[in-house]
């Protein structure tokens, strides 16, 4: 049999009421010559039964014992592709059918190690995406682009309005990945597709970012991206300190390295912000005076937010859900 061109890998943790969807975007693509792997993280719901009842031989199903997490059940996907490259799609997302096609021509054309399309936004029990990850971000591509690490770091950071394109997905060239051991951090919960990134970037990868859409991206309530703030700002800050011990790499590298530090300010902050916040959301009134106290430039940061959180208030009543929506997925 040839080596697939490429490996698609759908971590899958209770996500019954979305994964065949999934898998038919996979097993759909214009490009054929691919292999699915679904990795079943410990589900208690009915996802395995729902990925069984699939019969194509070019899907494969691994079912973990265990919860590990979406970064140890990538890398378990991870250790089985054959493909030349991988690509991932989380299981309550899906691809439009052209996607593997399109990237690949233009990676190949581009000599790519990573290359990632536009995402298109879509809230969950909506039928049409109300925007897209470029769009959202207001900055203006127009062709392919070659994305730097600085780029990368400075599109995510913490508070500011940027691309985000640690939300990106893009498509991996398998080969650079094993020559270089990378793999998925597992003690970073959210945003291991950030560091992933970053850790091909350390070793010279060349990232390309194109202005089409061909991921669809879709926002629930009881993800992990949406859930949670505090964890996944502490996590950040670990990510980001252990970036940093990378002194050689970041000398040769001046802008990246004020862009980390940078990164690293605006999340120590927004993570001091949410740990006194969010207590008292709870009503947890006595962890929130604490956490006052040990962060007591919280009401520095406060007093400066109160103009934008009032604004965002007003939003709320006077806009559609949508553009809410945008404002709190991009400006924090």
């Amino acid at each position: 049999m040839d080596q697939p061109e490429v490996s698609v890998i759908i971590p899958a943790h209770n996500t019954a009421d979305y994964i065949a969807h999934a898998i038919d975007s996979a097993l759909n693509q214009t490009l054929c010559n691919i292999e699915v792997i679904v990795v079943d993280d410990a589900s208690t719901d009915n996802t395995v039964e729902i990925v069984q009842s699939f019969r194509d031989s070019r899907l494969k199903l691994l079912v973990n014992e265990k919860n590990l997490g979406a970064g140890g059940a990538r890398n378990r996907a991870l250790s089985a592709a054959t493909g030349k490259w991988v690509a991932v799609l989380d299981s309550d997302d899906w691809y439009a059918s052209e996607r593997l096609e399109k990237l690949i021509h233009l990676a190949k054309t581009n000599q790519a190690d990573l290359i990632a399309d536009n995402l298109y936004l879509i809230e969950d029990g909506h039928v049409s995406p109300w925007g897209t990850l470029i769009g959202g971000s207001g900055k203006i591509i127009g062709s392919v682009r070659q994305i730097s690490a600085t780029d990368f770091v400075r599109s995510d950071i913490e508070g500011k309005v940027g691309l985000r394109l640690g939300f990106t997905k893009p498509l991996f060239k398998r080969k650079f990945l094993v020559q270089h051991q990378i793999k998925y951090d597992e003690s970073i919960k959210v945003t291991q597709d950030f560091w992933l990134d970053m850790d091909c970037f350390l070793h010279g990868a060349k990232f390309f970012l194109i202005p089409e859409a061909y991921y669809y991206y879709r926002s629930r309530p009881g993800s992990l991206v949406a859930s949670n703030k505090i964890k996944r700002l502490e996590d950040e800050c670990r990510a980001i300190a252990n970036f940093l011990q990378h002194k050689d790499y970041l000398k040769e590298n001046p802008q990246l390295l004020a862009a980390l530090l940078e990164k690293m300010t605006e999340t120590k902050k927004w993570r001091n912000y949410y740990s006194v916040v969010e207590p008292f959301k709870q009503k947890q009134f006595l962890a929130g005076f604490m956490a006052i106290f040990a962060y007591p430039i919280f009401l520095k940061h406060f007093t400066a937010q109160l103009p934008k959180i009032l604004e965002r208030r007003i939003q709320t009543f006077s806009s559609s859900s949508k553009i809410s929506y945008q404002k709190n997925m991009f400006q924090a």
